[in-house]
C-alpha cells in the first residue's frame, strides 16, 4: 500500500496517487473557479450507500479543507460514515479508478463503490 498523505482536520486520507489522479482531472475537465472536490456518501448503490467524490459547489452544509493545493468540502452529516477512510488510486491491468477503504463499511459490494 502506498504512503498515505492526510490533512489532520480531512477526517479521510488520500495516498500520492489518488492526489495527483484527482489534480490532473481537476486540470483535464477545467473545473470551474469556485469548485472543490466533494468527499461522501449517497443513499443508493447495491450495498445501501455509495460514495461520492466529484468536483462540485459548495453548500452550506459543508466543511472546507485544503488537500496539497486541492480544495475539498464535505457535507458535515457525513463524517459519520467516512471517518478513517483511505482513497487510493489504481491504474493497473486489472483495474483502474479510486478505490475507497473504509473501515466504519460493514460489508461492501464487488464493485467497492457501495457499502453498509
Amino acid at each position: 500500500m502506498e504512503t498515505i498523505v492526510s490533512n489532520p482536520a480531512l477526517p479521510v486520507a488520500f495516498t500520492p496517487k489518488a492526489i495527483e489522479a484527482i489534480k490532473n482531472i481537476q486540470a483535464q475537465e477545467q473545473v470551474p473557479a469556485g469548485h472543490a472536490l466533494r468527499v461522501g456518501v449517497r443513499g443508493g448503490g447495491c450495498s445501501g450507500m455509495s460514495y461520492v467524490l466529484a468536483f462540485d459547489a459548495p453548500t452550506e452544509q459543508d466543511t472546507h479543507y485544503d488537500l496539497e493545493g486541492v480544495p475539498v468540502i464535505m457535507d458535515k452529516r457525513h463524517g459519520l460514515y467516512i471517518a478513517g477512510m483511505t482513497i487510493e488510486f489504481q491504474d493497473g491491468l486489472n483495474a483502474r479508478g479510486f478505490v475507497f477503504q473504509n473501515p466504519n463499511a460493514q460489508s461492501t459490494c464487488g464493485c467497492g463503490q457501495s457499502f453498509s
